[in-house]
Order: structure tokens, then C-alpha cells, then sequence
């Protein structure tokens, strides 16, 4: 009996460990994120503007109190923006010259998110000009640099634009954080870096020059950082050979061939069905959604065998007013898909939707935007995803433990044994 007790006791040791998990960085296992050897599931949201806010100390309560507020719902990871080029409130004044307020406010955004349990997926530059993006990048060598260039998508072929981008990978990589001196590289706080938001490049729709942009930025990041994953930053879009899959346009990506890249740990998808099918009523929209997310997981599960994260995903309440069961219903539509695939231990590992505010932040909503403590049937939803694959979580570990302890008193089974013969 008493040999029995202690085999229990040790076995309850071990699964209240599991509840107890020490910070640590996301790593991938076959299809599967897992975070200190236990699945991870990433149930979060998108807040660009967490480094904006941060960089004016009156206004980071707005970030602290957002932070609470996800991990009060259950929400466990945030995507935000680590670029800012050009513009007013820049990060980058320019080629290699940093804004040192707006850094100390990237400072705080990491600091604060470990403070709450909060993961990052930090997003290197934006694919669109409203934060400078790859047409400043352009402008910047075409203006300081001295090339003859035009056009947006030489970001991704000019020499001395690719100078420009790596230096500000391996700035804001080796950057050490003035609040918890951390270099961003050896924080786990971080998940993931994003090479671009939204890639496109529409003049070449084989997909061939993103294939080579991403291939050289992923190696280079990665010769930088052993730590952290990695993902490009794809919507979804398929190359010629699946284009029959895509909303009615292409943007000269390849879900396929540019998650295929080695240096890519996970893939994304992206689902904005109100804006890519504008003209479709709601309910072919959403039909479409539901095709969209299980073919782009099948493909992550059977084709690239890595894990795919929904990396934003909503619908815009302007078209319904107050009428909050549209949007509810496309929520648990995506939830549902990536539920579906994780509790058979598929490739789906979270959602990230668009996006959180906090109150007081009136100019900042763009109809997609989600106010926890105003909307209680959303928040309501949202925590209940985060118990459903809590519970998952919580299975495969105490599975792996289980797997453990066995192993450990086969271990000292024989040991006992190999003992009893020696003496005998």
C-alpha cells in the first residue's frame, strides 16, 4: 500500500507541475507549437498599436490595462508592429536612425506582455505605406541611396533596400530592452518574428520573387537569432497551381512553395471574406470562410507538416449596427475550425483576431475592433475558447507526464531489480 501511495503521490507532483509552467521560448513539434515540452495554443489578438500608444508614458496604462484584460479573458498572445518607418512618430527617421522614445515604448510593450503572461509575434515591416512600409524603404534608396528604382516591389530585388531591411532586423534583434535588460533575441516573451505584414508583390504573380526575398530574409534573421520562430507573414493566397482556391485576385504569393522554406517555422493565414468578397451577401462570405480555414489547415497537416496560426481574422460591424450575432457567429466559425483540428492533435494552433482596443481609444476604431468590458457576449466567447483548448492543453500534458512517470519507474524498476540480483 504504501509503495502504491508514493507511485500516486509523485504522479500528482508531476501533473501539478504542469499547471505551473516556468517561462520559456515556443518552440515547434511536428505540427504542434509546445512551450516548456506541453502543447501551446496561441488565443490572442492583433493591437498594432501597442508601441504608439506606449512611446508617450501618460498613455501606457492603455497598454497595461489591455494586457490584463486579454489574460483576464484568457487570451495569451498579442501581434503588434516593431516598425514604424518614416512619418510622423517613426521608429526608423531613417536608414539605421532610430527613434529612442518610440523604442522605449517597444521596451515597455515586451516588459508589460511578460509581466501579464502575454506572448508577442512582432512584426518586422509593413507591406502598406501607412506606417512607411516598403514603399518608404524604396523612396529611401531612391532619395539617400542613389538608385534608380520606382516601383513598391523592388523592396523585395534592390540590393541596398535589402541592405536597409536586414540592418533593421539585427537592430531591433540585439536591441536590449532599457527596462528588463533583455536583448529582444533572448527574450521569451517574443514567440515569433513576422518578416513582412500582408506580403505582396503583385508585379510578379509566380510568386518566385517573395519565394527568394523570404528564403535570404529568413536565413539571415535566423543566423541572428537561434531562439525564436519564425513566419513570413502570409495572408493565405495561393501560387497558379491552387489559384482556383483564392478570392478573385492574386497577390504573388505561394501559400505552398513559401511556407515549404525551411527557415519558416509555422504558417498563417489570414481571413477577411467581408473585404475580399465586398460584393457577396454575407452568408456566401461565410461559406467561403469555413473552405478557406479547413483548406489552408489540411494543407499546413498534410503538405508542409508544420503548424498553421489563423494570424488575423474579423468582419466589420458597420454593416450590422448594433446587431452583434454576424460577427459572433464568424467568430465562432474560425474558432470552431481551429478547435476541430487541435483536439485531434492537428496543425492548428490558435487565432489572433482584429483587433483589441481599450477604452478611450475612439480614433483608433475601424469597425473590427473588439472592447472587452463593453462587450460582454464577445468576451464571454472568447473565454470560452481559451477554456476549450486550455482543456486540450491540459490533456495532452497530463498524457506526456503520465508517458514520463512509466518510463521513470520502468527506470528504477530495473534498477531495483539489477540491485536485488547483484546482492542475491
Amino acid at each position: 500500500m504504501m509503495k502504491q501511495w508514493f507511485f500516486g503521490a509523485g504522479l500528482l507532483v508531476l501533473l501539478v507541475a504542469v499547471e505551473v509552467e516556468a517561462d520559456g521560448f515556443v518552440k515547434t513539434r511536428g505540427v504542434q507549437l509546445v512551450l516548456n515540452g506541453s502543447p501551446y495554443y496561441a488565443h490572442g489578438f492583433n493591437a498594432y498599436w501597442l508601441m504608439y500608444m506606449a512611446s508617450d508614458p501618460s498613455q501606457r496604462t492603455k497598454v497595461s490595462s489591455t494586457f490584463q484584460e486579454a489574460s483576464n479573458n484568457g487570451l495569451n498572445i498579442a501581434r503588434t508592429w516593431a516598425f514604424s518607418d518614416g512619418g510622423y512618430k517613426p521608429l526608423q527617421y531613417s536608414p539605421g536612425s532610430y527613434n529612442e522614445q518610440m523604442f522605449q515604448g517597444l521596451d515597455f510593450v515586451i516588459a508589460e506582455a511578460g509581466k501579464y503572461g502575454i506572448k508577442l509575434v512582432l512584426s518586422l515591416v509593413d507591406n502598406y505605406e501607412n506606417f512607411g512600409g516598403k514603399k518608404q524603404y524604396v523612396e529611401w534608396a531612391r532619395n539617400e541611396g542613389g538608385q534608380s528604382i520606382f516601383s513598391e516591389d523592388d523592396f523585395f530585388t534592390n540590393s541596398v533596400v535589402k541592405g536597409y531591411y536586414k540592418n533593421h532586423i539585427k537592430t531591433v534583434l540585439t536591441r536590449r530592452n532599457s527596462i528588463t535588460g533583455v536583448a529582444y533575441k533572448d527574450d521569451p516573451t517574443i514567440m515569433a518574428w513576422e518578416l513582412m505584414n500582408e506580403i505582396r508583390c503583385k508585379s510578379d504573380q509566380s510568386g518566385n520573387t517573395v519565394q527568394g526575398w523570404i528564403s535570404e530574409m529568413a536565413s539571415y534573421l535566423k543566423s541572428i537569432d537561434g531562439n525564436h520562430l519564425l513566419e513570413a507573414g502570409l495572408e493565405g493566397f495561393y501560387g497558379q497551381s491552387k489559384s482556383d482556391s483564392n478570392p478573385n485576385f492574386q497577390v504573388g504569393t505561394d501559400f505552398i512553395a513559401n511556407n515549404q522554406i525551411p527557415a519558416i517555422d509555422f504558417a498563417t493565414v489570414h481571413a477577411y471574406p467581408d473585404q475580399w468578397l465586398s460584393s457577396s451577401s454575407y452568408e456566401d462570405q461565410m461559406s467561403f470562410l469555413g473552405k478557406w480555414l479547413n483548406e489552408h489547415i489540411q494543407d499546413a497537416q498534410n503538405t508542409l507538416h508544420k503548424p498553421i496560426l489563423v494570424g488575423e481574422f474579423g468582419v466589420s460591424t458597420k454593416s450590422f449596427g448594433s446587431n452583434l450575432e454576424p460577427r459572433e457567429r464568424f467568430y465562432n466559425t474560425v474558432y470552431s475550425a481551429i478547435y476541430s483540428s487541435a483536439s485531434g492533435g492537428g496543425a492548428a494552433v490558435g487565432g489572433l483576431f482584429w483587433q483589441l482596443l481599450a477604452q478611450g481609444m475612439d480614433s483608433f476604431r475601424d469597425g473590427y475592433e473588439v472592447v472587452l468590458d463593453e462587450n460582454p457576449s464577445m468576451a464571454a466567447l472568447i473565454s470560452q475558447e481559451s477554456q476549450k483548448l486550455n482543456r486540450i492543453r491540459k490533456m495532452y500534458a497530463r498524457l506526456r507526464n503520465i508517458e514520463k512517470w512509466n518510463k521513470a519507474r520502468e527506470i528504477r524498476s530495473s534498477q531495483w531489480h539489477g540491485g536485488s540480483d547483484a546482492r542475491n
